[in-house]
């Protein structure tokens, strides 16, 4: 029998006539086989010509409006920063107001006691001309010393008898007929006490009609 040139591409017959698995003419297999025009697989790492890079990290240029809008936004912290010093430098000072107050209140109860004090002294001077001279003594010590205590709290004294009668200083008990110009004060029963440029308490007087 004579047999039939083999061509390159195509396949041999068994001999049932079936046409075998491989192909002769370029030695592959049929799973081995590329279509004609299927593109090449894609290795791990490479870039697609048309895929744009990655970010690199680079900051974005920030727009006008951005700008404005932070710009804003820092004003607005800055004012309320500032709201809160002036509003806790008023709290501070009015606790303070409020402390120094407090104090004040409870030391001129404590003043006003000694005030009564030092009344009885000013009563009790008047008459040493009968007690033995030490005894005197020993008063106007005390006298003087309780004066300079006060006088440390800037608590002092002032005269009231000749003077005209002021209702801001002076308090009057009784009026006394006098050959003295009306209003002028006679006798003083108490002294008055300033406390700095406060009238701590009046002097209690009597004045001439």
């Amino acid at each position: 029998m004579r047999r039939l040139p083999v061509r390159p591409g195509l396949c041999c017959l068994n001999k049932g006539g079936a046409a075998g698995p491989s192909f002769i003419g370029n030695g592959l297999s049929a799973g081995q086989q590329r279509t004609e025009g299927e593109p090449d697989s894609v290795n791990d790492g490479d870039v697609m010509p048309d895929q744009p890079p990655e970010n690199s990290g680079q900051a974005r240029a920030e727009t006008p409006d951005e700008n404005d809008q932070l710009r804003a936004e820092l004003n607005r912290e800055r004012e309320m920063r500032l709201r809160a010093l002036a509003d806790f430098d008023n709290y501070r000072k009015r606790v303070e107001r409020e402390r120094e107050s407090a104090a004040q209140a409870g030391k001129r109860q404590l003043v006003m006691s000694l005030l009564e004090v030092m009344d009885n002294f000013e009563r009790a001077l008047a008459h040493t001309r009968e007690s033995p001279e030490a005894v005197a003594e020993g008063l106007r010590a005390i006298y003087r010393r309780m004066l300079s205590v006060l006088e440390a709290q800037g608590i002092t004294s002032f005269e009231s008898v000749g003077e005209s009668f002021d209702p801001a200083l002076h308090e009057a008990i009784g009026t006394v007929a006098s050959d003295q110009p009306s209003g002028t004060i006679l006798d003083e029963l108490s002294r008055g006490w300033r406390w700095g440029d406060e009238i701590l308490r009046p002097a209690r007087v009597r004045v001439a009609e």
